[in-house]
């Protein structure tokens, strides 16, 4: 076929995809509220505020089922629990995580220096060595420093939001501690696109176990299970009428082992994440009911798929333009944004100097204790782990956590709020035996450093240098530490002042360089760069839309115009009101 001719072709298909339908609902706003009634659907947000976004909708030609292969029309309504048909099934390719039918290639952890900077600088992997790293973890966990450090003006649900973002990313589940690898030889069990795998997990057609398929009406409304809470008093969030007994809020468990029925299982390692992945499953459940209310009238489209494009586009921007502006700043930020480039689905690994190192700053703002609701005011991080552990299986109603006191809702305004603790090389004493783990592995400060031992990770000297950015001094690296650790630093001939660890190095400059309240230099741009790399390559992320993404979904009298945060999801959830 002549290349001009295909080229037209492929143009004019391209067009015919773009094409969407304005949906059209009733704007007034009586017959708004009247077909929320009619649904017996609780709006999340005032009206007024949904029906803005309604007339903002737009449905692609592709996504409405009238366009959609017989074979497909007939397994959507197969899918169903009454009637489970799933052998021979067809199903949309936007049913399914992006990476599934789109990437090039298997995912892979690598590095973003090069062997010579990494072999020239990395600390042998030897006895003397492991041993090293072990004291200093222990200095760290037990720092004379812990009781005197102030929070920072960050809010303490970024640090559970960060280790979801986490989870949906990386999942490494072959190196040791214990002896030395290459990064190079790790597979990555997590696709590197924030697409919300952890939560959508491969789709209702191959995870139906995760979905709540509807009885009646558009068969593609298709919600995440919910769980139910033990009853054992109030707690969440206040409200109005002061805390309630809650009874959905919770994952969905499998009776008796009360294993969390979710796309991956790490989200329920303690309360607060568990209670974040929660959320997030109310956030796509609003989306769905918005997107219901809004098909009144109109040809029947594929709810789900635009569900789960407007969620994951929004929860992407608020990752971008709020969390990682806060930990990265915003130079960092629009830097990457501006200097980063790769194409789509271009070769990519994710960088143990990110996973194994940068991206572990949050495990210094983790508190010893926080606010949980009124209900658990001075809950220690014990208890956070042990809230979703048997016996307390379902989540009992009174350890439900008011997320209105780790983010800026400004919904119910909580007597005591959590912010994170700064960046910084004390962490709290808590991490010093995580519950569930032994040894090593109980003993966060010193498995962070024996893994980075362990995969042969650049000196934070190094990687600054080879990244373009001035490293710190040695009057800078022990600037503000107690005498013990000034010594410890110092001893066998400062080889740790010299060639200091990825990790600590972060969390030293960041506290050095900003106090404790965002990255430092280094820190940021391994962070901001890594994540916008993962959105630039992934054709589905809002970067890439065919047309400039803005947020639609609506948010808090605080939140700027335009714009959409972590806090807009958790509103828009519906989590943060009794």
């Amino acid at each position: 076929m002549d290349q001009k001719k295909d080229q037209t072709i492929k143009k004019d298909q391209a067009s015919k995809l773009d094409q969407t339908t304005k949906i059209e609902p009733a704007v007034q706003l009586k017959n708004l509220e009247k077909r929320f009634d009619e649904l017996n659907i609780k709006p999340t947000a005032p009206i007024e505020h949904l029906q803005t976004t309604i007339q903002k909708l737009n449905i692609k030609e592709e996504e409405k089922l009238e366009n959609a292969t017989l074979d497909v029309k007939t397994s959507v309504k197969l899918l169903s629990p009454k009637v489970a048909s799933f052998h021979g099934m067809k199903a949309v390719a936007g049913w399914f995580p992006g990476p599934v039918f789109n990437s090039p290639c298997r995912d892979r952890f690598g590095y973003m220096t090069s062997f010579s900077v990494r072999s020239a600088s990395r600390l042998a992997f030897n006895n003397m060595n492991i041993g090293l790293l072990d004291q200093l973890g222990d200095l760290m966990g037990n720092s004379d420093r812990e009781m005197g450090i102030s929070d920072s003006p960050i809010p303490s649900g970024f640090t559970y939001f960060g280790q979801f973002v986490d989870h949906d990313i990386t999942f490494d589940i072959s190196s040791s501690i214990d002896q030395f690898s290459s990064a190079n030889t790790l597979n990555n069990m997590r696709t590197p696109s924030l697409d919300l795998d952890s939560l959508y997990g491969d789709g209702p057609a191959l995870h139906p176990f995760l979905y709540d398929f509807p009885s009646t009406g558009n068969p593609t409304a298709i919600k995440f299970q919910l769980g139910t809470n033990t009853n054992t008093g109030v707690g969440g969030p206040s409200g109005t009428g002061g805390m309630q007994v809650q009874t959905d809020f919770d994952l969905p468990r499998v009776p008796g082992t009360q294993t969390a029925i979710i796309g991956d299982p790490r989200n329920n390692e303690n309360l607060i994440i568990s209670q974040f992945h929660h959320a997030m499953l109310k956030f796509h459940n609003a989306v769905v009911d918005m997107l219901v209310v809004a098909n009144a009238g109109n040809s029947s489209f594929d709810i789900f798929v635009r569900a789960k494009e407007i969620v994951t586009h929004h929860f992407q921007w608020a990752l971008v333009n709020d969390f990682l502006k806060r930990v990265c700043g915003s130079a960092a930020v629009n830097n990457a944004l501006s200097n980063i480039n790769i194409a789509i689905n271009g070769a990519f690994r994710m960088p143990v100097e990110f996973s194994v190192a940068a991206y572990r700053f949050a495990h210094s703002m983790i508190r010893n204790e926080y606010r949980v609701s009124a209900a658990k005011p001075n809950t220690p991080l014990s208890d956070v782990f042990g809230f979703v552990r048997q016996p307390n299986l379902p989540v009992h109603s009174d350890n439900v956590v008011d997320f209105n006191g780790f983010f800026e809702t400004g919904v119910n305004p909580v007597s005591q709020f959590n912010h994170a603790r700064k960046i910084d090389s004390a962490l709290a004493h808590g991490l010093e035996m995580i519950p569930g783990g032994t040894g090593i592995m109980a003993v966060l400060a010193a498995r962070n450093l024996r893994r980075g031992l362990a995969l042969g990770l650049p000196s934070g000297q190094a990687t600054a240098t080879a990244l373009g950015v001035a490293p710190l001094t040695t009057t800078e690296l022990t600037q503000g530490l107690p005498p013990s650790e000034v010594s410890f630093l110092n001893a066998f001939g400062g080889v740790l002042l010299t060639q200091t660890p990825l990790w600590y190095y972060i969390l030293r400059e960041a506290s050095v360089k900003q106090n404790g309240d965002q990255l430092g230099d280094l820190g940021a741009k391994i962070v901001a760069d890594t994540f916008i790399r993962i959105l630039k390559r992934d054709g589905d992320s809002y970067l890439n839309t065919s047309t400039p993404f803005t947020p639609i979904l609506p948010t808090l009298p605080t939140t700027s115009v335009g714009d959409f945060t972590v806090a807009d999801i958790i509103a828009f959830s519906g989590v943060n009101v009794a």
